[in-house]
């Protein structure tokens, strides 16, 4: 049976050994039963897959036979020297065995992670002690980087294989698993829509890299990220330039604005500079006249043309003399990376700068840069061409790509019931999909549905010129001036027509009173709406004068006095709890917890 391994119940353990269970133990179905790991090892001898009784389940109203809950995961140790990240935690194994699955792990797969194989086994996953014996015994092997060596030919014929593989790099591994009739998945080939962010594992590591390159750079760096001022003297802040505002870059602009850093970062979609800016860098933009659009199909960057290439490079040279940090990161598919940061600009640079090379893998963004390698250029500036940034997060890079992989594995049982569905009208499983049934898929074709679209960037505003601003100015003080004149000319009319019937110290009252409003509103008016709750706690002092006057009324012999002083009491009293409770909370916002 193509794609997975032959596997036995109980119930069809070999005639032979089942009659001499009975003849030693006279034929008790419960004896049977005990003699399973006997059986279970005789059946391993020969090469046969076994999976114990209890593992049989029922799922919804119908039964699972052990058959079809007998899909097997395997996660292999990495073989790669500098490879710390293992395909599977234990998080995600307890997931796994919902859907119906049965997960093992080769011993010591998750140590560099620090994941011990008892924390494996106390979650029911089978540590198997090596990396045949998983193979041997697995459906569906998940690792991170793709087969090196013999690892590709040691996979069974029909078996699935989940991993970063690279396809358009390595033509010759697509070739071994259509000869070996091997399904393979790979994780770099997810497709950027929606719906399949969750399973994006490029974006997933892209996020640690830019973040641990900024952690990378500052522990090469010999001075503060923030600016400071302290008693001998003043310390500048660090200057950081980001080469590519994708995953890795906005990671990395995040990193380095949190630590204080003045932030610039340049890309060469133009729809990405409101998100740049909203996190707190600065966009570099190019005096460009043609209209430069460089995003490509998937939401990935597009080459350039001739002429843009000329305005960047001329822009970084610029800016190469100030900048104290500079983190590259553009890529473009199938293609080696671009060098977008020259010798000549390396030069140009102050002594212990740093430079962090996130594309060194596919050649680097910079002509100095040694892939796996740290290097001083002539005039000092440090060169970082690290290939294994997410591998020195390994515990928090295996949880997030062994979640991908989680994903990838729910996509593929959409009856969470243990049973494979690689169902190749799905736009995800199909895009992902390099080799399967015996044939090469890859390329797959465009998704049907539209990648993610990035927020169209808003239409600047014409800023207005001087005389614009200057009689819009004069405009608004005419209006304002007419509506102030125009109430005190009201507002006077009715003191002239009140006077006209009540005593003259009612009227002293009144002229106070209204003054008393005018003022205050005039005050609060302007007041910015995020100042009004603070303001609040500031009027308990006035509220507290008018409950004293009021307080002062209420011993009056009018009723409709004795009534007005008791609401006001009531309405100022609210007033000034209100406020001591809004005091209380801003002051909490400063208390640590």
């Amino acid at each position: 049976m193509s794609g997975r391994s032959t596997t036995w119940t109980a119930s069809i353990i070999p005639a032979r050994q089942a009659r001499a269970d009975r003849r030693r133990t006279g034929g008790t179905a419960a004896s049977a039963s005990g003699n399973w790991s006997r059986a279970r090892q005789t059946l391993n001898h020969y090469g046969v897959s076994t999976i114990a009784p209890s593992r049989c389940r029922r799922a919804g109203n119908r039964d699972i036979s052990c058959r079809e809950a007998a899909v097997r995961i395997g996660a292999l140790r990495e073989r790669y020297p500098e490879e710390a990240r293992v395909a599977l935690t234990p998080e995600s194994a307890v997931q796994l065995r919902k859907l119906g699955h049965n997960c093992l792990i080769e011993a010591g797969a998750g140590s560099r992670s620090g994941i011990s194989d008892d924390a494996y086994r106390s979650v029911g996953v089978e540590v198997v002690p090596d990396a045949r014996a998983l193979i041997a015994g697995s459906d569906v092997v998940v690792k991170v980087r793709s087969p090196e060596g013999d690892e590709a030919k040691s996979l069974k014929d029909g078996q699935t294989l989940i991993s970063f593989l690279w396809p358009a790099q390595n033509p010759d591994l697509l070739e071994t698993f259509r000869d070996k009739n091997i399904t393979a998945v790979a994780m770099d080939m997810v497709p950027r829509i929606s719906r399949a962010q969750k399973m994006d594992a490029l974006s997933s590591m892209a996020n640690i890299a830019g973040y641990r390159a900024i952690i990378e750079a500052g522990n090469q760096f010999g001075r503060f990220f923030t600016g400071q001022v302290t008693a001998a003297g003043k310390v500048q802040p660090a200057k950081v330039l980001v080469v590519g505002a994708g995953v890795a870059g906005l990671a990395a602009i995040g990193t380095a604005v949190s630590l204080g850093a003045i932030v610039h970062a340049f890309d060469v979609r133009p729809e990405v500079a409101e998100q740049i800016e909203s996190m707190g860098a600065n966009f570099v933009f190019l005096e460009f006249e043609a209209n430069q659009d460089g995003a490509a199909t998937g939401g990935y960057a597009a080459p350039s043309s001739p002429e843009f290439r000329e305005k960047q490079l001329a822009k970084f040279r610029a800016l190469a003399p100030e900048i104290d940090i500079v983190i590259t990161t553009a890529l473009i598919p199938g293609r080696p990376a671009p060098k977008l940061w020259l010798e000549d600009m390396v030069a140009m640079m102050k002594p212990g700068s740093v430079i962090v090379d996130l594309a060194a893998e596919r050649g680097g963004n910079c002509d100095l840069t040694v892939p796996d390698q740290r290097i001083v250029s002539p005039n000092g500036v440090v060169i970082i061409g690290y290939t294994d940034f997410p591998s020195r997060m390994a515990a928090q890079a295996s949880i997030l790509y062994s979640t991908n992989i989680r994903h990838m594995l729910a996509d593929l049982t959409p009856n969470k019931d243990g049973v494979i569905n690689h169902n190749m009208e799905d736009d995800v499983i199909r895009g992902a999909t390099v080799t399967k049934g015996g044939e090469i898929t890859y390329p797959p074709p465009p998704p049907r549905i539209q990648a993610i679209a990035p927020a169209k960037p808003k239409e600047k505003v014409r800023e207005p010129t001087a005389e614009e601003v200057r009689a819009a100015e004069a405009a608004a003080f005419r209006k304002q001036t007419t509506s102030q004149v125009g109430l005190l000319v009201i507002g006077a009319l009715l003191l002239a027509l009140i006077g006209s019937y009540v005593p003259s110290e009612f009227m002293a009252h009144i002229v106070v009173f209204a003054l008393a409003c005018f003022i205050g509103f005039s005050v609060i008016w302007n007041v910015s709406h995020s100042l009004h709750t603070p303001l609040m706690a500031v009027t308990n002092a006035i509220s507290g004068i008018v409950v004293i006057g009021a307080l002062l009324q209420i011993g009056s012999g009018n009723r409709l006095v004795v009534i007005l002083a008791t609401l006001s009491v009531l309405v100022a009293t609210i007033n000034i709890v209100g406020g001591f409770m809004v005091t209380r909370r801003m002051l909490a916002m400063f208390q640590r917890s």
